[in-house]
């Protein structure tokens, strides 16, 4: 199924079971794309996660209906989620600003959240650099934390502050950040800072070796300032490049970021001319 189709196919079945028990992997199901390639492509399409998306268009038509039918919280807690009212009239605060029993009286203003809808947008033939690698199996050193898709991009980064802070830069420079979900099916996924692996030299405790196997990798060139070029790139594969995809498609669930010695350049990784990549695993359709 086209990219940006499955995406739009994916927002509709939520609207549809809006107040059913539904989740990300059950969302990605539906558009037969496997969950970790569909979450990662949706908040980088849509700016939310899926977890995100759903709450905020739960809140949005909960307040809707307590302020047009004068529904009780408790009723409207359980509709859309909640177990309690406690848990809902602290979302629905922290998202309207108000409570859900302010949100019944006249005048109250209230935060609307309308479902999206993703479009192509033709900007005059963007061409996209990348490459096909085939590359045997390899393995790096490194080391490794499960995140979950909700959370990831705010704690990975974290993960890379406290991997120097502890002085494990000395071990593993970070020269790759690898993505791992090898089911494509959970909730969450491994993601490894790791080097290439050297069997000469000893493993330091708390670290993991990883084999990475062999595949042929669509690698995308990654120039500019970090992390604001590897994040448009990213985008742009999810926005630009499969859309566009007729040959290929992911062949695993397995991404990496690869990132140049960032002693090369004058201002390190901030450099305008600081160069990653991010390479993804294809097969032929």
């Amino acid at each position: 199924m086209e990219w940006v189709s499955a995406i739009n196919k994916a927002i509709g079945y939520i609207e549809e079971n809006i107040t059913e028990d539904i989740s990300a992997e059950e969302v990605a199901r539906q558009v037969s794309i496997s969950p970790f390639y569909f979450q990662k492509g949706f908040s980088l399409l849509c700016g939310y996660t899926v977890s995100e998306y759903i709450r905020n268009r739960r809140l949005a038509l909960a307040a809707q209906e307590l302020a047009a039918d004068k529904a009780k919280v408790i009723d409207t807690a359980l509709k859309y989620g909640y177990d309690s009212p406690d848990s809902f009239a602290k979302a629905f605060a922290r998202f309207h600003g108000i409570s859900p029993s302010m949100a019944q009286r006249s005048g109250v203003f209230l935060k609307t959240f309308a479902p999206l809808k993703i479009k192509l947008s033709l900007e005059g033939g963007y061409i996209m650099d990348y490459r096909l690698t085939r590359k045997d199996s390899f393995t790096v050193m490194g080391v490794s934390k499960k995140f979950t898709y909700e959370n990831a991009k705010e704690a990975i980064p974290q993960f890379w502050r406290e991997h120097y802070e502890k002085g494990n830069g000395k071990y593993v420079c970070g020269m790759f950040g690898v993505n791992i979900d090898e089911t494509m099916g959970n909730s969450e996924f491994e993601y490894l800072i790791a080097d290439a692996y050297n069997p000469a030299k000893d493993i330091p405790d708390g670290f993991v070796t990883m084999t990475i196997p062999a595949f042929t990798w669509a690698v995308f060139p990654c120039r500019g300032a970090m992390p604001d070029a590897l994040q448009d790139v990213n985008k742009k594969i999810f926005s630009e490049w499969l859309p566009a995809l007729k040959e290929y498609e992911f062949a695993a669930g397995y991404s990496i970021e690869m990132y140049d010695d960032a002693g090369k350049y004058p201002k390190g990784t901030a450099d305008e001319n600081y160069y990653s990549e991010i390479w993804i695993p294809v097969k032929k359709k």
